[in-house]
């Protein structure tokens, strides 16, 4: 009994992540697609992106996929990434470079990116929703924003001072050491640790951005000449970004708190 339960769970957990992933999954596929297959002419392919993107973000809402206050988490993110993608792309700073031609777009960025964002922002936002996120042990609420405010400059700063990515880091691990994360994935809530799961996802992040740098959509200085596996190093800027995502999906979703007890663990 306990096997179906697993097997039965494990397949609903799988279909409820995928669900989830509705947007970047589909945002993946079309610069994935795009990389080996594009005919139209007259429309650059970072357009058609930043286009098909807008399309389908209307037909999330239209069939109801996606609330109207998801999607307001997708808007707040993507203004704050492309804030961010100007001075990573500035020749001045050049962290990476997006080598096709485009006219949607700001200075070095086209104006698609802010949506690779947004999909963490949306696939956070859906996955609360879809498992009930409830918590225990969740750190005050303005720790969490001030925190996430110092990330956010930390990625403009460290170019000029030190880079504190590391204090950050351990300052979230003090923060959410004892923070569970429950989901319901059928009926029962299971649980893991918070900081566990952010970094899973980070490590999904990562293997996005390897496939959306195979397929020429941005690239690092290092890429230039010849593709190459991001560097794991990448894991410890995705974490700290899926957080600033994670604690922007929180200011719409007030966190559920639970009374700690001894549920059973999901692993």
């Amino acid at each position: 009994m306990r096997i179906k339960t697993f097997i039965y769970e494990f397949w609903r957990f799988g279909l409820k992540q995928a669900y989830a992933c509705l947007f970047g999954g589909f945002l993946l596929l079309v610069m994935v697609v795009t990389r080996y297959w594009y005919p139209i002419e007259g429309l650059h392919r970072y357009d058609f992106i930043f286009l098909a993107a807008i399309g389908f973000q209307l037909f999330m809402l239209a069939a109801r996929l996606e609330t109207l206050r998801e999607s307001m988490v997708i808007v707040v993110f993507h203004v704050t990434a492309t804030i961010m993608e100007l001075f990573k792309t500035s020749d001045a700073i050049g962290s990476w470079q997006y080598p096709e031609a485009y006219l949607f777009g700001i200075g070095n960025v086209p104006l698609f990116t802010g949506f690779m964002y947004s999909a963490v922002g949306s696939y956070i936002a859906r996955v609360w929703r879809l498992f009930d996120f409830q918590y225990t042990h969740y750190p005050v609420h303005w720790q969490t924003v001030v925190l996430v405010i110092l990330i956010y400059l930390n990625f403009f700063t460290h170019h000029f001072v030190w880079d504190l990515r590391w204090v950050l880091l351990a300052t979230t691990a003090y923060l959410f050491w004892r923070t569970q994360i429950h989901f319901k994935i059928s009926k029962t809530h299971r649980w893991m640790p918070l900081l566990l799961g952010w970094f899973l996802v980070a490590l999904f992040i990562w293997i996005a951005e390897n496939i959306a740098t195979y397929a020429n959509i941005w690239v690092y200085p290092n890429q230039k000449e010849q593709w190459h596996m991001v560097s794991l190093a990448k894991l410890s800027s995705w974490y700290l970004l899926m957080l600033l995502s994670f604690v922007l999906v929180s200011l719409i979703n007030n966190p559920v708190t639970r009374v700690p007890s001894n549920p059973v663990q999901g692993r």
